[in-house]
């Protein structure tokens, strides 16, 4: 293909070499004119382990050159891969004026330059943009009536997954290609593009794919400040805390694992909760601050709130709570959140049924029926002995259980509002009318 790289920093000095370097006749394009003419001459204008060498060998192929003239770039390419800048403004949202010159300059020269072969020009951003800039920004500024005669322009977001001081190596073995368009045309275009990577591509919305590089760059921050939090306290107990994360990361069942990264309800149990306050604690007593731990339970309080907020917000007044233990196949009680948005509810007035499949008042003893009792001072008249009693006459229905009898009962419901709390429902009640996931 003919591929146009829009800025050649670091994404796009490497982007442009690597697929120059795969038989692709790559153009790359910059307003500095330093930039340009260091590429011209096969030097780098980006400092990477191996940059240098893949730039002068794909220049003196011919399949690499560098220019400031975006007609010259765009003259029968393929596609566009557009890699500028997008800092942080004062406020910390992102500056897209560099997104927004480029995309107002390819337009203008595509009037003085023959569209590709196929009619269909793909312009791809690659830079880091928030969700909605493809919708908002990039489609609008090819939509067909501002377009000259001949050319046909579709949008995408392919994110890149870079790290400075290994990108070159990451470009070639990324995590995963992932594509957000509605376009056929250039999903199979981008796929073709980043063929000769091996991993799957995941074909998204654009949304989707802008959203995703800011998750995947927030846990990274995530990963860094936890384990420098756990070594700052625990360094004051004479632990060695790199060897305490060492042994943490050798578990893939839950440490390092899909495990809890997954959109939904707050956290709860007699482990979790217990274990951070005890955790601060220490640290407290220590003078050691922990506030990424510390905003974990603040965090874990908003959640709770969400749901009563959206609760209220519909003004219905009987609502029904399937699932009511911190989590499925236990009876556990201590610290639920479902428990706890009982109470709230309760005590704002809202007549409020439960069932849960495991949860018994006959069956419960000791602490846990005290607890339960503490929270619920009539237990007995709000649980239900089915999930279709708990639904009879609920205009609202909350679900933390996927158990078979409450899937089914709540298929058969009349109920206007169905909260999802879980995201373990399935499709047969997440296309009932008035479907709503708490986080998605």
């Amino acid at each position: 293909m003919k591929v146009a790289v829009f800025g050649l920093g670091y994404v796009g000095t490497i982007t442009a070499a690597g697929l120059a370097s795969q038989g692709n006749v790559v153009v790359g394009v910059d307003v500095d004119e330093m930039k340009v003419e260091l590429l011209g001459r096969g030097i780098s204008p980006v400092v990477e382990p191996g940059i240098d060498e893949l730039v002068a060998e794909t220049v003196a192929a011919g399949s690499l050159r560098a220019t400031r003239d975006v007609a010259d770039a765009l003259e029968a390419a393929d596609v566009s891969l557009i890699c500028v800048g997008t800092p942080s403004l004062m406020r910390g949202d992102t500056d897209l004026s560099f997104v927004t010159r480029v995309l107002d300059e390819m337009r203008d020269a595509m009037g003085r330059v023959r569209p590709p072969s196929s009619g269909v020009h793909s312009v791809v951003i690659r830079s880091t943009v928030p969700p909605g800039t493809g919708a908002t920004v990039v489609a609008p500024a090819f939509a067909p009536d501002r377009l000259p005669l001949g050319w046909s322009v579709e949008t995408a977001m392919c994110p890149e997954f870079l790290r400075e001081g290994c990108g070159v190596e990451d470009f070639f073995n990324p995590p995963f290609v992932v594509v957000g368009s509605e376009e056929r045309y250039t999903r199979e275009l981008l796929a073709e593009l980043f063929g000769f990577i091996d991993c799957g591509v995941h074909h998204v919305d654009v949304p989707t794919a802008e959203a995703l590089k800011y998750a995947c760059n927030a846990f990274h921050a995530v990963k860094i400040t936890f384990a420098n939090e756990m070594g700052r306290v625990f360094s004051q107990c004479a632990v060695d805390s790199r060897k305490v994360m060492e042994i943490l990361c050798e578990d893939h069942k839950l440490n390092i694992s899909p495990a809890y990264l997954r959109p939904g309800f707050a956290f709860g149990g007699s482990c979790l909760p217990k274990d951070l306050r005890s955790l601060q604690h220490l640290a407290r007593h220590m003078a050691v601050d922990l506030p990424l731990i510390s905003a974990t339970t603040v965090s874990n309080e908003l959640v709770v709130r969400q749901v009563v907020d959206r609760v209220l917000a519909t003004d219905h007044r009987h609502v029904c709570l399937l699932g009511l233990s911190f989590k499925m196949n236990t009876d556990d009680l201590r610290e639920s959140p479902s428990l706890e948005l009982a109470e709230r509810l309760v005590g704002k007035g809202l007549e409020v049924r439960i069932y849960d499949p495991i949860v018994r008042p006959d069956r419960l003893v000791g602490g846990n029926l005290r607890h339960l009792q503490s929270k619920l001072a009539h237990v007995n008249r709000l649980l239900a002995d089915s999930p279709e009693e708990a639904l009879e006459g609920a205009e609202v229905v909350i679900v933390a259980s996927s158990h078979p009898a409450v899937l089914g009962a709540l298929a058969r419901s009349n109920a206007e509002v169905v909260l999802d709390t879980s995201g373990r429902l399935g499709d047969l009640v997440e296309r009932l009318p008035g479907y709503e996931g708490v986080s998605w």
